[in-house]
Formats: C-alpha cells, structure tokens, sequence
C-alpha cells in the first residue's frame, strides 16, 4: 500500500541519494587506475643476441610485444641501415647510450646519428673512477651544459643514465645532486635505473619529489631479496612497481624501458618482463 511522502520526508531522502552518489562517486574515482601502453626494452639486455644478428634480434624483441629501444651500441650496423630495420619492426629509439668522448670532438657525428635513427636524446652511461669527486661531477655538468645547448640547436637532448656509484656522498652533496643542480634542465634529463638506485640505497619517489619533470626515461630492472639483491625479471622480485609508477607521471617520465643484464636467457626474460607489466595497474 503506498502512501505520500511529505516534503521534509521527500528533501531527507533527496539529500541522502545525494550523499550516497557522491560517496560513490569518490570511491570510483579513488578506485581508478592506469596501466603502461606502451613498452620500450634496452638492448643492452640482449647485447649478445645483437653480437649475433641484429635483424633477428629486433624482430624478435618486436614479436614480443616492444615498441621503443635503447640502444647500446650499434653493432657494426651503419645507422641508416639501421634505421631501416627499425621502421621495417614498427620499432623507434627514444635514446642511445654513449660515452663521455661521444659527446665532445665525436658530438656532431653523435647527434646526426641519432637523428638519422630519429631519437630524442644522447645518454651519457658512464663517468670514470678519476672524475668521482665533487669538482669532477661540475666540470662534467659544465661539459652536459656546453654539450646540451648544442644538441637543443639540433632538436636532442642530453640525459644521463645512473649506476649506484653516483649516491657516494661527497661532502655535503652526492653526485647525482650535482649533476641534477648545476645543470639547466633543458640540457640535462635523467635516464634513471630504479635497480641502480635502490641498490645505493635511495628512494626513488624521495628524487622524484625534489626534481619533478627531470627524469624522462625510466629504466625497469627487478631486484631479489637481501643479502644478493640481484637483478630479476620485471615482477619477479621486491620492487613495488605500483608505487614507483604512479609517480611516474610528477617524475616527467615519458619512456618506460625493461632491462636485465643478468639474464641467463634474456629473451625469455624481456617476454616475461611485458607480459607482467601489461597487466599492472596503478
């Protein structure tokens, strides 16, 4: 049997639905969440596999899914030549690794290649032992910012990809601090190994926060459990990629790139790598 409802009555339950809605509504968007669309693997990974044939090699890391490599080395394979490759994949190189000499007296042939392979940017991968010291880290960020002003002439930048040695304290600052605070951010970016800093100890979200938007490319290395710390495959060890990635975007990350150098079969290991990341969400 219905009965009217009187207006206090109608206006109570108005503001009820009301309130239940915009609860629900903020538990939906509380609960949302993304995932990676697009993965990149650094061939460094499969650096043996690249001695052997590259072809094969980028067909390979194709079928399995990646759309962006990092090279480390060309192989003996002239840069148009490998371009070619590269188009004939669906593949693109946001970056290659290179050395300190490349980005000097090599830097104009430096950057036509990475133009030719239609890259974004020229990672510096290593300092050597003798530059480790606090006056060697800014004559380095001197040599990013000469170089880095160069390359922006060109349409590239200049990143840096981080090992662990770079977190040694020096004084009051490390490394890493050096290079991230003297250099002008248009002519320095960040190719952070998540395995490199965590193995210094560092939280990852703690540099995220202090430099936002320096750190475009992102390297994904797993990590086991102490005392070996070893490296894994992506998902198979105590990283908390869902923390680390939904900080991602404050990071400036723009290239997400999958990496094992320990691997005893490291195609296996970049196929289980994707196919870990295609179904996290965070």
């Amino acid at each position: 049997m219905s009965r009217r409802i009187g207006r206090r009555e109608f206006i109570a339950a108005a503001a009820g639905a009301i309130a239940g809605l915009k609860a629900r509504t903020v538990l939906a968007q509380g609960a949302q969440s993304v995932s990676l669309d697009r993965f990149g693997v650094s061939l460094y990974t499969l650096r043996d596999m690249m001695k052997v044939s590259v072809p094969k090699t980028l067909a390979a890391v194709a079928a399995a899914g990646y759309r962006e490599v990092e090279f480390t080395g060309y192989f003996n394979t002239p840069v148009r030549v490998m371009r070619k490759l590269l188009d004939d994949h669906g593949l693109t190189s946001p970056s290659s690794h290179v050395t300190m000499s490349d980005i000097g007296m090599m830097l104009p042939k430096t950057l036509d290649e990475a133009n030719i392979l239609g890259q974004k940017y020229v990672t510096v991968a290593w300092i050597d032992g003798p530059e480790r010291t606090a006056q060697g880290y800014r004559r380095i960020a001197d040599r990013f910012n000469a170089a880095g002003l160069q390359a922006r002439g060109d349409g590239l930048q200049i990143a840096y990809y981080n090992h662990a040695y770079e977190f040694i304290p020096l004084g009051g600052k490390t490394g890493y601090e050096i290079l991230l605070s003297e250099c002008d951010p248009r002519n320095l970016s960040m190719d952070v190994d998540i395995f490199w800093m965590r193995r210094a100890k560092q939280d990852p979200l703690a540099w995220f926060a202090k430099y936002p938007g320096r750190f475009h490319m992102l390297h994904l290395t797993d990590m086991g459990p102490p005392p070996k710390n070893e490296m894994r495959d992506v998902g198979k060890g105590t990283m908390n990629w869902r923390r680390i990635l939904s900080h991602s975007k404050a990071a400036g990350v723009r290239h997400f790139l999958v990496e094992q150098d320990e691997s005893k079969n490291p195609l296996a290991s970049t196929r289980s790598s994707i196919k870990y990341l295609r179904g996290l969400r965070f």
